[in-house]
């Protein structure tokens, strides 16, 4: 069973960079798209990156795209997002959730196709 544990949340002020880290224990990494996911207060599940299995494609919501950077290390069993210019409004628990590709290329960008979430990361992003 594959368990995902996140880790590098902070408060930051906006326009500052933080860098979360997914760390997977098992030996299939390599099988799964990769997503990070976040959760406001009050507000659903939202989808925020993605990286195939194959970590040649990557996908953003609109929300973060060009301030955000997803990648992996397959060696290590580790996704990582390196957030820059963050705002308020980033503002969640972040969890970073897997999804059994065969295709290596898939990124789902619904939350629900994510599974093996783990206990999440907070980031607070003052004004």
């Amino acid at each position: 069973q594959v368990q995902l544990v996140e880790s590098g949340g902070g408060l930051v002020q906006a326009g500052g960079s933080l860098r979360l880290s997914c760390a997977a224990s098992g030996r299939t990494f390599s099988m799964y798209t990769m997503g990070w996911i976040r959760q406001a207060p009050g507000k659903e599940r939202e989808f925020v990156a993605g990286i195939a299995r194959t970590g040649g494609r990557t996908d953003y919501a609109d929300s973060v795209k060009g301030r955000f950077t997803v990648s992996r290390d397959t060696a290590n069993n580790t996704v990582y997002l390196q957030m820059d210019s963050v705002k308020p409004e980033d503002t969640a628990v972040y969890y970073c959730g897997r999804y059994v590709d065969y295709s290596g290329t898939a990124i789902p960008r619904a939350t629900n196709m994510y599974t093996n979430w783990g206990q999440g990361t907070q980031v607070t992003v003052s004004s």
